[in-house]
């Protein structure tokens, strides 16, 4: 399992997002690159978890998802550590939880960002 998160990159129009396709979800061109993620983001968004949807994710719960906007251009969701607010700048890698590989994202060193007004 790698620890850094991927994402996929269409040469022809530049379009940048986070799951795998074999084709570009905006202009339809086939074999995008797939690269490393820095793991570098500022969070969107960020809700509480209380009631987990399946068995293997209740001994988690209450769990924080957060919305993060990449570095690299794309949004992604994935879990966070507790207190992470809109607006602070994280680091993430890939961790297994619940026995799969996913996405997770810890507060980073240095200031938050300012809002996006």
């Amino acid at each position: 399992m790698s620890d850094a998160i991927s994402y996929q990159r269409c040469a022809p129009c530049g379009h940048v997002w986070y799951f795998v396709r074999s084709f570009c979800p905006k202009c339809g061109a086939r074999e995008p690159v797939t690269s490393r993620a820095s793991g570098a983001g500022v969070v969107h968004a960020v809700t509480i978890v209380d009631r987990a949807p399946t068995p293997d994710m209740k001994a988690l719960a209450p769990y924080t998802l957060v919305m993060v906007d990449a570095e690299e251009g794309f949004r992604l969701m994935a879990h966070g550590e507790p207190g992470l607010a809109i607006g602070d700048r994280v680091s993430g890698s890939i961790v297994e939880l619940a026995g799969r590989p996913i996405p997770f994202f810890k507060r980073a060193r240095g200031p938050s960002c300012p809002s996006k007004a």
